[in-house]
């Protein structure tokens, strides 16, 4: 075997450790005059983790939340006896029993307390924030008491009744829904966890937030996915974020003020995973167009070495934290919610800012 040919192979060896969309030639997240008062959330499993979190440590920025299939804030804290990890894999999935499950009188105290030491943004703000929470039925990932917390959470959080929707009728297994016969069936949980139940949860949980004024959506999305540059946002190696991201912009947003929602996938469901069937096939985009809503969808991707993250999960127990010592997922300055915060505020700026320093 000739030298050039050793090299060529080492060369492919590396490029195969790196995430395919390192090599992307992506643009940078454009600066679009957002509306900053009209940013929400949601997410799927993991991601829905990493909502509740984002929602709670950022209250400042979010007006709505959506948890599917998760738990509540700082839920791998809930029991300081095991270490967060422990938490995670058990109290904020498996419990054997109730009293061992998530508690949202302990998240709530938790959330106060860094609020107090400046780690996270002021509680009273949760009080003003739509909540949308869904537990299937037959989900045995993350089980129907864990998710209980939430709602019990934004209660304790001053949240008016009326502003909290929690589905846990729908015989789902671990999944977002959908009302696509071509998806998953309902009641099964199985990649890519994205299930047919007759309905568009992610339309469901929009109009919950946005109000009972919003149009219908369109039929199908308008507007082609646009590919960004997600590396300039973090500079941590543990992040465990692809180099590229992905976000949908209606054409009326390229010319107008829109809101925001962030849409979190859950494990194994990330675009190096599943390609485009998440930020593509979930329904957000066609809700958009009719709603001048911008749609943010943040990548994660499944890492073997440093950090542990095997499935692609969002962090909800610590791994991207530098300092694993003493991790700071739960607070402002994790990575991945860092990342995230950048990201909208980069949509908010006037168009004008990122033309003139690209041009530079």
């Amino acid at each position: 075997m000739g030298r050039r040919t050793i090299l060529r192979l080492q060369l492919a060896y590396l490029l195969a450790l790196l995430p395919s969309a390192a090599w992307a030639d992506s643009a940078p997240l454009p600066a679009l005059g957002a509306n900053l008062n009209l940013v929400s959330v949601s997410g799927i499993s993991s991601g829905g983790f990493m909502a509740a979190q984002l929602a709670t440590a950022y209250s400042s920025v979010f007006m709505g939340v959506g948890v599917i299939a998760a738990g509540p804030y700082f839920c791998a804290g809930t029991y300081p006896e095991l270490n967060y990890l422990g938490n995670a894999t058990t109290t904020c999935m498996t419990p054997a029993i109730a009293a061992v499950a998530a508690d949202a009188g302990i998240s709530w105290a938790n959330a106060r307390r860094f609020a107090q030491a400046g780690f996270i943004d002021p509680v009273s703000n949760l009080a003003r924030q739509k909540v949308y929470v869904f537990s299937g039925s037959n989900d045995t990932t993350v089980k129907t008491m864990v998710v209980d917390a939430v709602p019990k959470y934004y209660a304790l959080a001053h949240v008016p009744a009326a502003n909290i929707v929690y589905d846990k009728t729908t015989k789902a297994g671990h999944s977002i829904v959908t009302a696509k016969p071509s998806d998953v069936a309902c009641p099964v949980t199985a990649p890519p966890y994205i299930n047919d139940c007759d309905f568009t949860q992610s339309q469901v949980l929009l109009k919950h937030i946005y109000g009972p004024a919003v149009q219908k959506p369109s039929p199908s999305a308008t507007q082609g996915i646009t590919r960004f540059n997600q590396g300039e946002f973090f500079s941590s190696e543990r992040a465990s974020m692809d180099a590229d991201a992905y976000v949908y912009i209606p054409a009326v947003c390229q010319r107008s003020a829109c809101g925001v929602h962030v849409a979190f996938h859950g494990c194994e469901q990330g675009a190096s995973v599943i390609g485009d069937r998440f930020y593509n096939g979930t329904g957000y985009n066609e809700f958009a167009d009719t709603n001048k809503l911008i749609i943010l969808y943040p990548q994660a991707h499944p890492s073997s070495g440093i950090p542990a993250n095997p499935k692609g999960c969002w962090d909800f127990w610590g791994y991207s934290s530098d300092d694993q010592n003493n991790p700071n997922f739960y607070t402002r300055n994790a990575p991945q919610m860092k990342a995230i915060a950048a990201m909208i505020q980069r949509l908010g700026q006037p168009r004008s800012v990122l033309a003139s320093a690209t041009s530079q």
